[in-house]
């Protein structure tokens, strides 16, 4: 029997799927090879149906680093569900007893995947319970998270290269939703991976209409708002730049009439729980949040995801907005904007550490989310050749589709494809990302993105192949 045959006959049998989406059983098959993995796909695509077919085909347990307890739990009550082998997880939640008898079955061989925070392998004695279980795959899911580019950056990730050594160094799976080119070589280089498959799929929500509404007066835009809320299908989620504006949000809408909670950081975790449960149980409609309102939000009928304010990056505003639409129905995606609301953006962007080329990339990530909002191009076309799938526009399913104000750019016009390495003489090397009419996007190793007139890098030679 083949290895594609293995592969399906038991995603079949052990959890009933008949077929894999696209890059699913690729993973797979470079895992069972041995190969350090880097899948990244998008939100509510199924990237731990990665980690549950290959681990049934490979001897060993499979040791699961997971950020949130939420999501350790559902990954174990859905894999004993299955029966997929055993499950269980490791975390501070978990009574010390229970802890010590979910190790004892690792280190036996009855149990199948261990799920654990980064915390939790922080402590020596589970680090050595898990190493001495000899596991034959460690994943990192949410592996963004070991990047500094990102708001949801966590400390405790900054270890998992140097635990993957300590437990035998097995194969590495990581996974992730938002890893725009510099984060997926963040996460390559910090967890040690050695020569790494790259797999970019599954980005393309067609079900999503992408939309801006652009205003210059912040009443003005606060009004549409909330009316575009209380008039849209629910449930929905609309994301705000800060604590306070979330709650002042929110306060508006339920005074509109819509059933709405507020989630942020600053609320007790009690508060924090009860706005989320209300929501994933439909108790109520919307749910205004900040960032903070993020993994573990896996609830399929989200009908919209509407931004109050930009995100601090289109990585951060496409995983975002991938909470929208996962029952594959039609959902909406609009960005609330004024060219005024980059201003906070590129002030948190410019400040912190000595590290200059950091601090030029950062700027160039919010200047790219207000050239995605200011684009006359298919945003849907953005979105992905940013993050390094190419399309052909136009998509239909945006508001500059569909106002007639996007015509596909011609190949002629495209003197390096899509993906290929250029040269630049002042900011060294790079990677074309996308064309628009008259103007290639560049992502440069050293200063971030740039947007180049065509015309004018042609007549003087700015930019050679690498």
């Amino acid at each position: 029997m083949s290895v594609q045959e293995r592969i399906r006959r038991a995603a079949s049998e052990v959890f009933g799927w008949s077929e894999l989406r696209p890059g699913q059983g690729e993973a797979v098959e470079r895992v069972l090879a041995g190969c350090d993995t880097l899948a990244v796909m998008s939100t509510g695509y199924g990237k731990s149906a990665i980690y549950q077919i290959a681990a049934l085909l490979i001897p060993g347990p499979t040791v699961v680093v997971s950020p949130l307890i939420a999501l350790q739990s559902d990954q174990v009550t859905g894999l004993q569900r299955e029966g997929a082998g055993g499950a269980a997880a490791v975390s501070s939640f978990v009574p010390s007893g229970a802890r010590r008898e979910a190790l004892e079955e690792l280190s036996e061989g009855s149990l199948e995947f261990l799920f654990v925070s980064p915390e939790q392998l922080a402590n020596d004695e589970v680090l050595a319970d898990v190493a001495d279980a000899g596991p034959s795959l460690f994943v990192v899911d949410e592996a963004h998270l070991i990047s500094e580019w990102g708001h949801d950056f966590r400390p405790d990730y900054l270890q998992l290269g140097a635990v993957a050594e300590a437990i035998g160094r097995p194969p590495i799976l990581a996974l992730t939703a938002t890893a725009a080119p510099p984060v997926r070589d963040e996460i390559l280089s910090r967890l040690g991976m050695r020569s790494p498959e790259v797999l970019v799929r599954g980005f393309d929500r067609p079900n999503i209409r992408f939309g801006v509404e652009r205003f210059h007066d912040a009443h003005a835009k606060r009004r549409a708002l909330l009316e575009q809320v209380a008039a849209a299908s629910k449930p929905g989620i609309v994301y705000a730049a800060t604590r306070r504006h979330a709650e002042e949000l929110g306060a508006a809408l339920v005074g509109e009439g819509v059933s709405a909670a507020v989630y942020h950081g600053g609320m007790g975790r009690a508060a924090r729980t009860a706005a989320q449960e209300a929501f994933m149980e439909d108790r109520v409609d919307v749910v205004v949040a900040t960032t903070a309102f993020g993994m573990g939000v896996d609830k399929p009928n989200v009908r919209f995801v509407f931004h109050s304010e930009p995100a601090d990056s289109v990585d951060s505003y496409y995983q975002e907005v991938g909470r929208a639409g996962r029952d594959g129905e039609a959902a909406r995606a609009v960005l609330f904007y004024r060219s005024e609301d980059l201003g906070i953006r590129r002030f948190f962007a410019g400040g912190g550490g000595d590290d200059e080329s950091r601090r030029e990339l950062e700027r160039s990530r919010v200047t790219m989310m207000g050239e995605y909002a200011e684009t006359s191009g298919c945003r849907r076309e953005f979105v992905l050749t940013y993050f390094g799938e190419q399309f052909t526009p136009p998509c239909g399913n945006c508001d500059n589709c569909e106002a007639g104000l996007v015509q596909a750019v011609a190949v002629a016009s495209r003197p390096w494809p899509g993906g290929s390495r250029v040269r630049h003489a002042q900011w060294g090397e790079g990677v074309v990302q996308r064309y628009e009419q008259g103007a290639v996007v560049v992502l440069f190793d050293s200063v971030g993105y740039k947007k180049l007139g065509l015309e004018i890098v042609l007549q003087r030679d700015l930019l050679t192949r690498a």
